[in-house]
């Protein structure tokens, strides 16, 4: 069973339906490798063997009868630790929440469940999911697999980690400002960001209402499309056929590629011209609504703090010795922030919003490095804070372009560790995003 802890969830799933694989005996072995791991416990939060074991055991009997729900019916996958899991505890990463053990299933969980996933367990976070880079000193910091002094991405590091070592073939994380995209691409892992509201909130650990997105990591794009129509309670769409031949991308140009450090660089223009050989037309385009004192990133300083910290203000000063002072601090920025501080913001937002759909709609999707840089260190980030500000915030740079516009958005590895390639799409278009990203992951492959 062994041989197969390294196949995609999507493989595994054709695995057991074609009768190679039993679910129980794989759920088995995902534990087994859990419990001999010697970094497990900064990945998984808690397991959920018993639920596993049921799931598993029903998914068994489906595929003798062959009646599986779908095609992932009894594969096993992750769960970062914000989505509610019914008698289980759900903290977030935080010692806010010790001890807070919802009593049903988040609702992307009850329709994954619904189409026969098994749940392996919860895995480590960001605190409160409010940092990019998966340093929790509060619980645990995940490891990175391209360099075990570096953090792994946030805030879904444990998701990420779960994947790249092995301990499960796919997962689910969230995705506020890249906390997606950042620990897949760190970890050489596929990683979609759905577009804001695509996906049910019921039954997450919120950050941010209006910003908050769910999304899956995995191996493969084929992977991440059928976990989100899972997700979504529906079944999954045809990805066959798929070509970039035609394909109009927009390489953009405008704050992305700022400060940019050299092998994320290099990474994404030997990418860049992979697509192009395999068809694409890749055109440079600027972007000005992105930029300046009134442009789109410049409004995340008080949309983000300010309506998070309208969330949490009561529960954290209620306690705030319970808080990694550095995320204390990036919740506390709220309070510096008027009310019409933030109603000017999304003023400015949904302005910046409707130049970009009309520059972009010609597209099949934007271009961008994932990240302008490689994972940071992790004894650094520790003892230089200056380091782990200015750090968590170029990480987010790139991916937070697609949370403040609205966008689906979806990073693919290159080949080169811990650099990806983002591709974004508009709103509500992942469908069609997707079937651009499988064609991409092909011509990266092959190169």
């Amino acid at each position: 069973m062994q041989e197969w802890l390294d196949k995609s969830a999507t493989e595994l799933g054709d695995a057991i339906g074609s009768g190679q694989v039993d679910p129980v005996e794989l759920t088995q072995a995902f534990f087994d490798k859990i419990k001999v791991h010697e970094l497990s416990d900064r990945i998984y939060a808690r397991l959920t063997e018993d639920r596993a074991f049921n799931e598993a055991e029903a998914a068994r009997e489906r595929a003798k009868l062959g009646q599986r729900l779908s095609c992932l019916d009894g594969v096993p996958i992750s769960w970062k630790d914000l989505f509610d899991t019914a008698g289980t505890a759900t903290e977030a990463g935080s010692k806010l929440l010790k001890g807070r053990v919802p009593d049903k299933d988040a609702l992307v969980l009850r329709n994954a469940s619904a189409y026969g996933l098994v749940c392996l367990g919860k895995t480590h976070m960001s605190e409160l999911a409010f940092s990019g880079l998966g340093y929790n000193p509060s619980t645990a910091t995940p490891p990175c697999v391209n360099d075990f002094d570096a953090v792994p991405g946030g805030s879904s590091s444990g998701t990420a980690a779960s994947i790249a070592f092995g301990l499960a073939p796919a997962g689910i994380g969230s995705d506020t400002g890249g906390s997606v995209r950042i620990p897949a691409a760190w970890n050489d892992l596929v990683g979609l960001k759905t577009t804001t509201g695509r996906l049910s909130l019921e039954g997450c650990v919120p950050l941010s209402l209006k910003f908050d997105t769910i999304g899956p990591l995995a191996k493969s794009v084929r992977d991440v499309a059928v976990l989100m129509s899972v997700m979504e309670g529906r079944r999954s769409f045809d990805l066959r056929g798929a070509s970039l031949k035609g394909r109009r991308f927009a390489a953009l140009q405008t704050v992305v590629l700022d400060d940019i450090r050299n092998a994320p660089l290099k990474a994404y223009n030997e990418a860049l011209e992979q697509l192009q050989d395999a068809g694409a037309i890749v055109e440079k385009v600027e972007a000005p609504e992105l930029s300046g004192e009134n442009g789109a990133m410049a409004t995340a300083g008080p949309l983000y703090p300010g309506e998070v910290y309208g969330l949490w203000r009561d529960v954290i000063e209620a306690n705030p010795d319970d808080m990694y002072f550095e995320i204390l601090e990036r919740f506390r920025l709220g309070s510096n922030f008027s009310a019409p501080d933030y109603n000017s913001a999304w003023s400015r937002l949904e302005a910046a919003r409707q130049i970009w759909n009309g520059r972009m709609n010609s597209f099949d999707a934007v271009l961008s490095p994932s990240s302008p840089i490689l994972p940071p260190n992790l004894d650094r980030l520790n003892k230089d804070s200056k380091y782990y500000v200015t750090e968590n915030l170029l990480t987010l740079r790139n991916t937070r372009v697609g949370n403040l516009l609205g966008l689906c958005a979806l990073t693919l590895p290159t080949g080169v560790p811990s650099c990806g390639i983002m591709l974004m799409g508009a709103p509500h278009s992942e469908e069609a995003l997707l079937r651009v990203g499988i064609a991409a992951e092909q011509a990266l492959v092959k190169s």
